[in-house]
């Protein structure tokens, strides 16, 4: 675990990356596990219910609004976790929709008594919408009147669906976890007109640590420090976030620093069975907080009672947020 914490330590400290991102991203990573990796499948064991709204800067007409659901479960009769995920995103008011659903699973792997690993694979179908109505034109304009003709350019956009892999794997001790994925294995035709637009590969890798305070009271308030790191790159364009999480009792408090982009603040609370979060993006790129309205995040999630959890089941110390 010391090993661990001086290797994400370190990290934190030393990297520096531009930051862009061509998929849809949430800022409160671990509120949808299934979305940042596949490989949490079922890594919770019980029934678990995920629910995400992103609307990313609103001060613009042309923002992105984005709603995640999720439900995973641990099975021990096939030795891992299934897991269902659709997401909706919405570009320019509506001009672009993309919209998937995705079925998972992961292999949950003992390694030893103190170390697991999860490998998870996701099998999802996209469908992509854009709306030629709502686009604009040179012709269409009058120097004096604005926008007043009608466009000679011929409408050939439509509607178009394609099936997406994408794999991730996930290791973890007591106190520590570390992981990767994929997405977009197969580079398929995202096109919404004519001709080729493969969707390149994302790739994610993330690590992060439990650090306990002193000892549980008789209260259960608890309080942990979980530092993380989490990192993107996708067709040239990359993304590092780092962030602390603090933990006290039900509460827990985030202060994330997306390189060159926005600062991120997240507050949740989690009662075990209940957990609501809400994070907000401060702009601090060229385009100021003040032109974008920044961005604004609400996560819930549920968790259900298990009949019976399997003795040998091993959670793994991640931020619920």
């Amino acid at each position: 675990m010391k090993k661990g914490l001086i290797i994400l330590l370190t990290l934190l400290g030393v990297f520096s990356f531009d930051v862009n991102a061509q998929d849809p991203q949430f800022t409160q990573f671990y509120a949808n596990p299934l979305y940042l990796n596949p490989a949490f499948a079922g890594s919770h064991g019980c029934p678990r219910f995920s629910m995400n709204y992103r609307n990313e800067w609103p001060s613009l007409t042309g923002n992105y609004v984005t709603y995640s659901a999720s439900y995973d479960q641990y099975f021990s009769n096939i030795s891992g976790g299934i897991g269902v995920i659709g997401m909706h995103d919405q570009q320019g008011q509506g001009t672009i929709y993309t919209s998937m659903i995705g079925l998972i699973y992961s292999y949950h792997l003992k390694v030893n008594r103190k170390f697991s690993m999860l490998f998870g694979a996701r099998a999802a179908m996209f469908n992509k919408f854009l709306d030629w109505d709502k686009l604009t034109f040179g012709d269409m304009i009058d120097p004096r009147k604005g926008f007043i003709y009608e466009t000679g350019d011929v409408p050939r956009a439509g509607s178009r669906y394609f099936f997406d892999a994408s794999a991730g794997f996930v290791g973890y001790s007591k106190n520590f976890f570390f992981g990767g994925a994929v997405h977009h294995l197969n580079k398929p035709n995202e096109s919404m007109i004519e001709g080729t637009s493969k969707l390149p590969m994302r790739f994610t890798g993330h690590m992060g640590a439990e650090i306990k305070l002193g000892k549980q009271s008789k209260y259960n308030n608890t309080t942990s420090i979980m530092p993380n790191i989490i990192y993107q790159y996708q067709n040239g364009f990359q993304e590092l976030s780092l962030g602390t999480y603090v933990k006290y009792g039900v509460f827990t408090f985030g202060a994330w620093y997306r390189n060159r982009d926005a600062f991120i603040l997240t507050v949740g609370l989690n009662t075990g069975k209940f957990k609501l979060g809400y994070s907000y993006d401060v702009t601090v790129s060229k385009l100021n907080n003040g032109v974008s309205g920044g961005s604004h995040e609400v996560s819930l999630g549920l968790n259900l009672n298990c009949k019976k959890k399997p003795q040998s089941f091993r959670t793994i110390s991640c931020p619920s947020f």
